[in-house]
């Protein structure tokens, strides 16, 4: 099978694309090599997909078995695709998100059948509007389209909901002893997935033809609340977790970057019914426990002082907003 990603070295696509190589797909990444990664055994087309001498280049590798667009984000991108792809790929997969389901959800458990709506995030806004596009070229051209929609998914970021992700800024706070913030009461059912379970479901997609025109999340069974998301983590790092509890209204008051995550988001109990990629995929299950996860992670970050990010801004808002909470009485 003959597949290209756009992409491809990500905190996601870097496990697919291993996963890829080691089940003998002939992978062709499509990189523009900004970040250090290699995939032994995958064939790297340098070049930027927007540019168009770039994506003249990709297209005289002439047909795909799949193509799978890791960094498209807006209409524009789909758009671009679309025209790219017509007629040259027996599939394409776009990667959407979880955060486009229904905010709030109106039933705890979600399945790819909840209505997407979110007017929370822009973000959420953009990839339903990505999604409508390419329903839309199924429908009237047979564009060979698959959906997928990754929720909280890690690997080489840190899952937390402030103070984290590709910084290391909410680990040195629990190495020094200092408060964290969680949102709520820290009760709420989160799903945090490992990269490696997640490309299991995916591998599986490719070149299926029961994908073609349908939409999957894949995601873990597990469900943890923030509470235990934090203090397992804080448990790998060897200390004690100083959770302070705060309403994510009060938060977004406080800074309004946090609406779309939060609101948006991370402030809802979800959890996810993983019947349909299991359907197809019948191989599919996840087998990291987010305990064992996480610990690679934090190990990944520690192997190099370079990946340990600590920002100064990040710590300033973090500590307003818990100085206005405390100054509240609430």
């Amino acid at each position: 099978m003959k597949v290209l990603f756009i992409g491809g070295t990500g905190n996601i696509s870097t496990s697919v694309s291993l996963a890829c190589v080691e089940r003998g797909i002939d992978l062709h990444l499509l990189t523009r090599g900004t970040r250090d990664i290699h995939i032994p055994g995958a064939k790297e087309l340098r070049g930027d997909i927007n540019k168009p001498g770039d994506a003249a280049s990709l297209l005289q590798e002439g047909q795909w078995d799949a193509v799978v667009d890791w960094i498209a984000f807006t209409t524009e991108d789909i758009e671009r695709d679309i025209s790219l792809f017509r007629g040259k790929t027996r599939q394409f997969i776009f990667i959407s998100s979880a955060s486009v389901y229904q905010k709030p959800p109106s039933h705890p458990v979600i399945t790819e059948s909840t209505p997407l709506c979110n007017p929370f995030w822009q973000y959420s806004r953009n990839k339903i509007a990505c999604e409508e596009r390419l329903n839309r070229a199924y429908r009237e051209e047979g564009f060979p389209i698959t959906i997928v929609r990754p929720s909280h998914t890690y690997d080489t970021v840190i899952p937390f909901a402030i103070g984290a992700w590709t910084e290391y800024t909410a680990i040195d706070r629990i190495k020094k002893g200092q408060e964290l913030i969680v949102h709520g009461d820290g009760t709420s059912l989160w799903t945090v997935t490992h990269s490696e379970d997640f490309a299991k479901g995916f591998v599986g997609l490719l070149g299926h033809p029961q994908a073609i025109g349908e939409a999957f999340h894949i995601t873990s069974d597990e469900s943890l609340t923030w509470n235990q998301i934090y203090q397992i983590t804080a448990s790998a790092v060897g200390r004690e977790a100083r959770l302070v509890h705060i309403p994510s209204d009060f938060i977004v008051a406080c800074d309004e970057s946090f609406r779309g995550g939060l609101i948006g988001d991370k402030a809802n109990s979800v959890i996810f019914d993983n019947t349909r990629i299991k359907r197809i995929v019948p191989d599919f299950k996840a087998t990291i426990p987010f305990h064992v996860g996480i610990r690679r992670t934090l190990a990944w970050f520690e192997a190099d002082p370079a990946r340990q990010v600590v920002k100064k801004e990040t710590n300033d808002v973090m500590d307003h907003i818990l100085s206005r909470f405390s100054r509240a009485g609430v």
